[in-house]
């Protein structure tokens, strides 16, 4: 997949598929505290992917998952101070980003 398929909203806080807005990490993560994390996210998202079947199994890797992620500021409390709504997981048409998103290119969010 290409890093740059999915467009970044102007504060750089979310990014946009097929029209709904994902909560970027938080950018002011040391460098190498993101790395331990990307790490351990990917190393959850293997242990789903191997838990097929066991439920005690799957019940642990996805919490892996959510803590990775919480950790990252992609889910939990918000990474930044202004006092913005979260809109992760919404459609951007829907949010404050909405005219931003009809500027941008035909076809742009549906890769």
């Amino acid at each position: 997949m290409d890093k740059n398929a999915y467009p970044d909203t102007p504060d750089g806080r979310y990014f946009v598929v097929r029209g709904r807005l994902w909560r970027k990490s938080n950018p002011s993560l040391p460098a190498e505290t993101r790395d331990r994390l990307v790490s351990e996210l990917m190393s959850a998202r293997r242990a789903v992917k191997d838990a097929s079947g066991d439920p005690d199994a799957m019940r642990e890797a996805r919490s892996c998952v959510n803590d990775a992620k919480t950790a990252l500021g992609e889910r939990g409390p918000v990474w930044w101070s202004d006092g913005a709504p979260d809109c992760n997981k919404r459609l951007a048409k829907n949010t404050g980003y909405a005219s931003w998103y009809a500027t941008l290119k035909s076809g742009l969010d549906r890769r």
